[in-house]
């Protein structure tokens, strides 16, 4: 599990440590850094993956992520060239790099490396890795394949693209954790359980998926139960956006195994407050069955959702790290951050200014006697 992370000059950040839990929540303003907290553990996994990061640099562009060159990353007050990316993880295990500055290259030099080989067995670059942008694949009338990401490396798409055929190849064949089991079913395959999540969004929803091998696409629709009458299918186009949405990131929770790691920006998109809350129940679930959730959000539904399953002993509250980004003036755009701690009973001990407090200032405002 990944324990903190230091960043030195990289975008906002001029010297930053992150602590990092079982389940850590990125909050803030937009523009605030949340995304580039996330962009540094896909920069390091991505220059891994090219087979760059031991030996030559960080790459700035690829499939995970695409920032520009070297003068799109550098802290904007940095008093010297150099960026630095430190990650420790359980049992001792860290490293460091440094990389110099090139300001038209796309990869980063490396300058210096300090740390142990191990660190690359671990989830950040190995498998039961998983990373969703908030940008995802919306209601299509057929969804992407993709054998190499799929059944060999297990990956759902960073858009979700292939999330619908990672539940039709694996849908009967993956058993989720018991402890992510939804009360209203008892299977542990993976669709069911999809399928019963998905209920929350939507009730009565059903998946029906259909594979065309010979044209390398897959065919998503739903059908809806009331009472005992069953609906006739309908394409995922016709019905509300938001259940296709939350799809993949239903799948890459319930599919996740112990040890896995997971980057979720805005789970809560295009959802009903309460398919929010339930989206942070679910996260608050996985994290207790030994995945680590690191999810960038604005839902205050999503953290009520997390906040109660510490209330239910569903998560062990001490393995809540929360984070809130905010930029100060006079401050050379640099970002500072607040950690708020959660108590057992999901109770938080600081709100500062601009935590998920839009709500109660609302009230406050239309409580106030009108003036006529």
């Amino acid at each position: 599990m990944i324990l903190s992370l230091y960043l030195r000059n990289f975008k906002c950040f001029q010297n930053q440590y992150f602590d990092f839990g079982s389940l850590t929540l990125l909050a803030g303003l937009n523009g605030m850094g949340k995304s580039s907290l996330l962009q540094a553990f896909l920069l390091l996994r991505q220059s891994y993956e090219l087979g760059l990061l031991t030996e030559k640099g960080l790459a700035l562009n690829g499939d995970l992520v695409r920032l520009g060159t070297a003068r799109d990353v550098l802290f904007e007050g940095a008093t010297d060239e150099k960026i630095e990316f430190e990650v420790k993880l359980r049992n001792a295990v860290s490293s460091r790099w440094r990389f110099s500055y090139m300001q038209e290259s796309d990869v980063l030099g490396l300058e210096d490396w300090l740390g142990e080989p191990d660190i690359f067995l671990w989830n950040l670059f190995g498998n039961g890795f998983q990373y969703l942008q908030a940008e995802r694949v919306g209601p299509r009338r057929f969804f992407e394949m993709s054998d190499y990401q799929v059944r060999q490396r297990r990956q759902l798409g960073i858009r979700g693209e292939y999330a619908v055929h990672f539940l039709s190849v694996f849908g009967d064949q993956i058993s989720v954790n018991e402890k992510l089991f939804h009360p209203s079913t008892k299977s542990e395959h993976l669709r069911d359980q999809v399928e019963a999540w998905l209920q929350e969004v939507s009730p009565g929803t059903r998946i029906h998926i259909l594979a065309h091998k010979d044209m390398d696409l897959v065919n998503l629709e739903y059908s809806f139960i009331s009472g005992k009458l069953l609906s006739a299918n309908y394409r995922s186009t016709n019905v509300g956006f938001g259940i296709t949405f939350a799809l993949p990131v239903l799948v890459a929770l319930l599919s996740s195994q112990s040890g896995s790691l997971i980057l979720i920006e805005n789970p809560e998109a295009h959802l009903h407050p309460k398919g929010q809350v339930k989206i942070g129940q679910l996260m608050a679930l996985a994290a207790a069955s030994g995945v680590q959730v690191i999810v960038e959000t604005h839902s205050d539904h999503v953290l009520n959702g997390i906040r109660l399953a510490a209330y239910n002993r569903e998560i062990d509250h001490q393995g809540v790290k929360l984070h809130f980004f905010e930029r100060k003036e006079n401050n050379q755009g640099q970002v500072s951050i607040a950690s708020p701690s959660m108590d057992e009973n999901g109770r938080i001990d600081q709100w500062p200014e601009g935590f998920f407090d839009v709500w109660d200032k609302c009230l406050e405002a239309l409580l106030e006697p009108r003036n006529t």
